[in-house]
């Protein structure tokens, strides 16, 4: 719902270019208060890594957010119509692209990356701690909306067969699986007491094609609570 926008270039503020927005991960945000469906979105309450926070809407928070990222920035509740972000590639021998910076097209009119739901399930994250023991796979790393743990625990990637498939979560909501997560170099990097650590996708790119979790879009939306189950619709 909202973003930075580098002023410079047009581009939506994305860890993904860990190059030019080094900070990223030490920023934390919350809205004011809860947000409704049948009301505006509250203002949002970022904290800056030295700890002095600001608000939405004021006056000095363009200005404090520019200083902090070293660039001028704007903050935007309403997405460009052909929104992008940079992308870099880490030069690792397992990736198509290799130490350079891409141009990525996001969703029209939004602040996704490429999908609206991203999906992981435990038995991914154990399959991939069990090829990288010394790694740290934590759900941190990967940030899905929504971690599934399975009752019947199953080895490796089991979200890879359920694309192109609708998946029912709790009484109301369903959505489509349309297609792998690819992962980048924002998983490499570190966050809070969680290091850097180059061999996490390059042990996803090894074991899965860099793919971690799936994405998906919604087909009916409703109330997702924690413990709700998951089956398999069509």
């Amino acid at each position: 719902a909202w973003a930075l926008i580098d002023v410079e270039t047009g581009k939506v503020v994305s860890a993904k270019n860990p190059r030019r927005w080094p900070q990223m991960f030490d920023f934390r945000a919350a809205y004011t208060e809860p947000p409704r469906s049948d009301r505006p979105l509250p203002p949002v309450r970022i904290t800056l890594p030295d700890g002095q926070v600001v608000v939405s809407g004021q006056e000095d928070a363009e200005t404090n957010l520019s200083r902090c990222l070293g660039r001028q920035v704007t903050l935007r509740s309403a997405a460009p119509p052909q929104p992008q972000l940079e992308e870099y590639w880490p030069d690792m021998e397992e990736l198509d692209r290799r130490d350079v910076v891409t141009d990525e097209a996001m969703p029209a009119g939004t602040f996704f990356d490429l999908a609206h739901v991203h999906l992981l399930t435990t038995a991914t994250l154990a399959a991939l701690q069990g090829a990288y023991p010394a790694g740290r796979f934590e759900v941190r790393r990967f940030r899905p909306n929504l971690m599934i743990r399975l009752d019947d625990p199953q080895p490796g990637f089991v979200e890879n067969g359920w694309i192109d498939r609708v998946v029912a979560i709790g009484d109301e909501v369903r959505l489509r699986i349309t297609g792998p997560c690819p992962r980048c170099v924002m998983t490499t990097l570190p966050q809070s007491d969680l290091p850097a650590d180059p061999d996490i996708l390059r042990t996803a790119a090894r074991q899965n094609k860099a793919h971690v979790g799936v994405y998906a879009s919604v087909v009916q939306g409703g109330l997702v609570r924690r413990g709700d189950g998951l089956r398999l619709a069509d």
